[in-house]
């Protein structure tokens, strides 16, 4: 199997397996799906962090208010007793007013925790080191994880207008937002390898050979940004254990041309004539007044 380091700009995702014989235009669109799926893993991963410390989200009309101003405007949150996590709820204010502050107990917001770290570490950036590979499955594992301990907290239910209930019913809306910029659309990705775009219509053993066994670093990005930087020549690791060896050789040096200073020689105990002088009663002649 061919092994992809998928890489966006200069930072690494994940690995990818596939083979030589895959169409580039099937490849591209399943590591654009892996790559879209971790974004998305991400994002209610955040978005589940505020849900266990500071209950589910206020409508949108009531976002941002202070509690003099939604009572002024007689605003109410009709979800607020429909959304109730189990085992009640314990009250913590959320301070920038996007959530009613109802957070799940003790014992359920470690449900929300303790899923949250493993549906990360199952599609993280880590896994390149641990030489694991990310498939659209494990995509879909993470978020069936996240899902399912929702669903454990609030049998009932997220209110509709929850960021985490629209991106598990693919409803989401970022326009506007800096995730936005991260999503690169299907009929827009494009995948790089060597300073060449894989295009679409051709296979990749007309890039890479028919060695199964090839490892290559390819890029994606979208459609029109031009050819990504090329790979350094040395990784930035590297690069670093080399700056250490050449400080310790200048430091080596420094020691060396210390060990060869020979101003020693002007000292009492280095002169050779000292045990002659001493004979001679000349041993402890200063010149100048005592």
């Amino acid at each position: 199997m061919v092994q992809l380091h998928v890489k966006r700009g200069d930072e690494s995702q994940f690995l990818f397996t596939t083979t030589v014989d895959v169409p580039v235009e099937e490849l591209t669109k399943q590591v654009t799906a892996v790559y879209n799926g971790r974004l998305k893993v991400d994002r209610i991963c955040s978005e589940m962090e505020e849900l266990a410390e500071h209950g589910v989200t206020l409508p949108p009309n009531m976002q941002g208010l202070t509690d003099e101003q939604i009572t002024e405007l007689k605003l109410r949150d009709e979800w607020a007793l429909k959304c109730v996590p189990s085992g009640g709820a314990e009250f913590k204010k959320d301070e920038i007013g996007r959530r009613n502050g109802h957070a799940p107990n003790e014992k359920m917001k470690q449900v929300l925790q303790k899923t949250i770290e493993e549906a990360k570490s199952l599609i993280s950036k880590k896994q390149v080191q641990a030489n694991v590979c990310v498939t659209l499955e494990m995509v879909k594992e993470a978020l069936d994880q996240l899902r399912g301990a929702v669903m454990i907290v609030y049998p009932m239910g997220l209110p509709p207008h929850d960021p985490i209930r629209l991106e598990f019913e693919d409803r989401e809306d970022l326009s506007g937002t800096q995730a936005a910029l991260q999503l690169i659309a299907d009929s827009e990705a494009q995948l790089w390898w060597a300073a060449k775009e894989l295009h679409r219509g051709k296979k990749l053993t007309e890039y890479v050979g028919k060695n199964e066994k090839t490892k290559i670093i390819v890029k994606i990005q979208k459609r029109g940004q031009g050819a990504p930087a090329r790979e350094p020549v040395i990784s930035p690791e590297d690069q670093k254990q080399m700056m250490m060896f050449y400080s310790r050789r200048e430091e080596e040096l420094k020691k060396l041309q210390k060990a060869d200073d020979d101003s020693y020689l002007d000292s009492e105990w280095a002169d050779r004539h000292s045990l002659k002088k001493q004979f001679q009663g000349l041993g402890d002649i200063k010149w100048g007044p005592r």
